[in-house]
C-alpha cells in the first residue's frame, strides 16, 4: 500500500478530494483555485508587512468563495 502525499493548504481549503459527482470541470476548477490559494498562503507566511499579509489573507478568502460559486455554476442542474 503506497502512502498518499499530504494535501497542500489550498487543496484542503477547496476540498479537492470532495467531488461526489466526479465532475472533471469541478475538479479542474478546484485544482486551479488551490494553486492560487497556495501562492497567497506562501506570500502571507513571508509577508514584508502586516498589510501585505492581510491582503494575501483576503485574497485567500476571495478565491475560496470564487471556487465554491464556480463549482456550483459548473454542476448546476435545472429543476
Amino acid at each position: 500500500m503506497s502512502e498518499q502525499r499530504k494535501q497542500s493548504f489550498g487543496e484542503k481549503a477547496v476540498g479537492l478530494d470532495f467531488n461526489p459527482s466526479g465532475d472533471q470541470g469541478a475538479h479542474w476548477c478546484k485544482a486551479r483555485c488551490a494553486a492560487l490559494i497556495d501562492q497567497m498562503n506562501d506570500l502571507r507566511a513571508s509577508a514584508n508587512s502586516p498589510e501585505q499579509a492581510r491582503h494575501a489573507a483576503l485574497a485567500i478568502t476571495a478565491f475560496e468563495d470564487a471556487q465554491m460559486r464556480a463549482v456550483k455554476a459548473l454542476t448546476w442542474r435545472a429543476a
